[in-house]
């Protein structure tokens, strides 16, 4: 069974996507961002070494839309905050390691991503940190069942977004690969355009 990458998408309409970003230059243009930024991670990271799978939302519009590879396999992200939805894709997916990614990370690559499969080699979590206290990566070995209780409480969007979910995953050992920034905002985007000259 090959490892699943599961990629968490939402369908680039202007004021559903990018909102912090939108306010800083347009909803329209944040919304191109974003699809083709999401567009360009999918071609970086299809690998045969995994399967990657998009978990979409909303979940009717996600599953019939052409916005994405039809190639890819799709589920649906379900109702909830970004815990719940992460949870039930640990809980639902075929056995084997999963890793989850948010597709706003212009840094993804397939190395990174093997990087968090190998780490899982002798951790039973993984967490991919954001410069923000956030995260850009979650992965689980899956060896036993999904800690209940995964993700409750988590004060997400805050600078202790990692270490509350860390938290929920009592006894389990967790491994931590490179820190990589995503975008929010412009200035986010402006630093980003920097460090690639």
């Amino acid at each position: 069974m090959r490892p699943q990458l599961v990629v968490m998408v939402k369908e680039p309409h202007p004021g559903r996507v990018k909102t912090r970003l939108g306010r800083d230059m347009g909803l329209t243009a944040s919304a191109w961002w974003f699809r083709h930024q999401v567009a360009a991670l999918l071609r970086r990271i299809e690998s045969p070494k995994w399967e990657t799978v998009l978990a979409v939302a909303p979940d009717r519009e996600g599953l019939q839309s052409r916005v994405w590879p039809a190639h890819l396999p799709r589920i649906v992200q379900g109702g909830g905050n970004l815990g719940d939805r992460m949870a039930r894709v640990f809980r639902s997916a075929a056995p084997g390691p999963v890793c989850i990614i948010g597709a706003d990370i212009p840094g993804i690559n397939r190395a990174r991503i093997t990087e968090a499969f190998q780490s899982l080699g002798s951790s039973d979590a993984v967490f991919g940190p954001a410069p923000d206290g956030g995260y850009w990566l979650v992965g689980m070995k899956r060896v036993g069942p999904v800690p209940v209780g995964l993700f409750d409480g988590v004060r997400w969007s805050t600078e202790h977004a990692l270490a509350d979910s860390a938290a929920t995953m009592k006894g389990l050992r967790i491994g931590k690969v490179a820190t990589l920034r995503d975008v929010d905002t412009l200035d986010d985007l402006k630093r980003l355009n920097d460090l690639s000259r």
